[in-house]
């Protein structure tokens, strides 16, 4: 069989270029599957807050006062990152950062930012149904599941 040229290639290829593109590999589908939770987060929520200043509120929102060290580690991220995200809620009005021992960045939402995650939380079962909607819920729960276990995490 002659190899196939760069202007050819088998019919198989032709058909389903993902099978000769390393398309079914975990690391690409994981990323195609944060594409699309972010599209949905998008079209749920707009493009006011994103879905790692979400976390942000989130996490506050459940233990008002932590140190911007510790938003970090419960929202996986670099302390520098984290530290970014607090400013641009700070300046948004949603966050104020006070200075605290060993000058840590205390975190606490305003009212207005109290607000936000508010009107955002009543649309969180939304989010989740357009990202797994194409899931049943047995399904659902088993891929949340072997998420949580795939990531060493106990499911709440």
């Amino acid at each position: 069989m002659p190899k196939p040229t760069r202007n050819t290639a088998p019919d198989e290829a032709v058909d389903h270029p993902e099978a000769t593109l390393g398309l079914h590999e975990p690391g690409h589908l994981f990323r195609r599957a944060h594409q699309h939770s972010v599209a949905c987060f998008n079209a749920v929520f707009g493009r006011a807050v994103t879905p790692l200043q979400y976390a942000a509120l989130r996490v506050l929102q459940e233990h008002p006062g932590i140190d911007q060290v510790t938003l970090a580690a419960a929202i996986a991220l670099d302390t520098s990152t984290a530290a970014e995200i607090a400013v641009r809620l700070e300046r948004d009005g949603w966050i104020v950062r006070e200075v605290g021992a060993r000058r840590q960045r205390r975190l606490e939402l305003t009212a207005e930012g109290q607000r936000v995650i508010g009107d955002m939380l009543q649309s969180e079962a939304v989010l989740a149904d357009r990202i797994l909607h194409t899931l049943d819920a047995a399904e659902r729960d088993v891929l949340m599941g072997l998420m949580h276990k795939l990531l060493g995490q106990t499911p709440a």
